[in-house]
C-alpha cells in the first residue's frame, strides 16, 4: 500500500514539472517575439541615408548646455536601435556628430517650425490681437529643449477675400452696398442700398477706407 501510495503521488508531481518546464521554455520566446517589433519611430528613419541628416526622433545626442547662444556647436549624436545610416563614404555607423547652432527651440526663425492657426481672433481689430498657438520644430531642424512649445502669435489668417475684388466693387457698385456684401457686412450693405451709398457721401469714404484696408472682411480675416 505504501508503494502505490507513492506511486501515485510522485504521477502528479512528474506532470506538474513537465508543465513548469514547458512553461519556462515558452516565456524566452515570447519575450523575443516582443523584442523583434520595430518602434513607431523607425518609420520617420530613411534607410541607409547619412546620419547627419536623420530627423531628430532618430537619434540621441548628449546635449551640451555649455556652448554660446548664437554660436556654432557640435554635438555627439547615437542612432537609436533598428535605425540603419551611413557616413560621407556609405559605411555604417552608429555614432557621429552633428553641427548647429546654439539656441532654444523657441529661439528659432519663423520658417524653421510650423505652428497651428487659428481663425477666431480678429485680424483688423486695434491693438492687433494674438491667440495661443502650438508650434513644432521642422524635421531637418536641429536645437536646444522642447521641439514642440507654445507661442503667441499674431492673428493672421484669410478667408479668401481678395482686396482687389472689395475695392473694384466699391469703386463700381458701391453706391449699392455691392462691396459691403461682398465682404459679409449685410447691414452695412443694406444701408448703402436703401440710402443709395449715403447720396454718394458714403460711396466715396468707403473707397478711401476700403483702399487704405481699414475696412476688411467681416469675419476679422486678412485678404489676400
Amino acid at each position: 500500500a505504501g508503494s502505490l501510495m507513492t506511486t501515485k503521488h510522485s504521477q502528479p508531481q512528474s506532470t506538474f514539472a513537465k508543465s513548469l518546464t514547458s512553461t519556462s521554455t515558452n516565456t524566452p520566446y515570447f519575450k523575443a517575439a516582443e523584442s523583434t517589433e520595430v518602434p513607431s519611430y523607425v518609420t520617420k528613419c530613411p534607410s541607409n541615408g547619412l546620419c547627419s541628416r536623420l530627423p531628430p526622433d532618430c537619434m540621441t545626442c548628449d546635449t551640451n548646455y555649455s556652448c554660446i547662444y548664437g554660436k556654432p556647436a557640435t554635438f555627439d549624436c547615437k542612432v537609436k536601435p533598428h535605425v540603419h545610416c551611413v557616413d560621407q563614404n556609405n559605411h555604417e555607423q552608429e555614432n557621429f556628430t552633428i553641427n548647429m547652432t546654439c539656441q532654444f527651440c523657441w529661439q528659432l526663425a519663423t520658417t524653421d517650425y510650423v505652428c497651428t492657426n487659428s481663425t477666431n481672433c480678429m485680424t483688423v481689430s486695434c491693438p492687433r490681437q494674438r491667440y495661443n498657438a502650438t508650434c513644432t520644430v521642422r524635421d531637418h531642424i536641429h536645437c536646444l529643449g522642447n521641439r514642440v512649445f507654445p507661442k503667441m502669435l499674431y492673428c493672421n489668417w484669410t478667408g479668401g477675400y481678395k482686396w482687389s475684388t472689395a475695392l473694384a466693387l466699391s469703386i463700381t457698385l458701391g453706391g449699392f452696398g455691392a462691396d459691403r456684401f461682398y465682404l459679409g457686412q449685410w447691414r452695412e450693405g443694406l444701408g448703402k442700398l436703401f440710402s443709395f451709398g449715403g447720396l454718394g457721401i458714403w460711396t466715396l469714404i468707403d473707397v478711401l477706407l476700403i483702399g487704405v484696408g481699414y475696412v476688411g472682411p467681416a469675419d476679422g480675416s486678412l485678404y489676400i
